[in-house]
């Protein structure tokens, strides 16, 4: 298979990502209910999406309910989704991160204004559906609101 068709970009794509996902990793994890990296886990807690914070700076703290890890290796279980909110420079580092896990998350997520084209390249060529530059939020709200 073409690791191109690995770089989601369509509705049909993105739905079947909601549809398939019950475990969500959040990669950049915040506790202030202000910011994205928090309200929109939360939006898809709201939504029966089980979420696991990431952020070193929260070790064990709860966020969303769960306890926080500081590396996605410190994950105890498999998850569906890698959802990223961390600055591009910092996405070729947290690839290979990822593609350490095993087993290994059916997609990673970049966060609206996050992209990296290496890093997607990457992780797609590793058997991983990416999504860059779009916000779960808005793009499960639009194509989810029937279900």
């Amino acid at each position: 298979m073409d690791w191109r068709a690995n770089l989601i970009d369509d509705d049909e794509g993105l739905r079947r990502i909601f549809e398939e996902t019950h475990t969500i990793a959040v990669l950049g994890a915040k506790a202030d209910p202000g910011a994205p990296a928090y309200y929109v886990p939360s939006y898809l807690a709201d939504r029966g999406y089980r979420i696991l914070p990431v952020n070193p700076l929260l070790e064990g703290r709860d966020v969303h309910g769960e306890a926080s890890v500081d590396d996605v290796s410190a994950l105890e279980e498999t998850v569906d989704v890698v959802e990223v909110f961390r600055r591009p420079e910092y996405l070729p580092e947290h690839a290979e991160e990822i593609l350490a896990m095993s087993p290994r998350p059916a997609v990673v997520w970049f966060q609206l204004g996050i992209r990296h084209d290496g890093a997607a390249e990457r992780l797609a060529r590793g058997g991983i559906r990416v999504v860059q530059d779009r916000c779960m939020m808005p793009e499960h709200r639009r194509l989810m609101r029937s279900r």
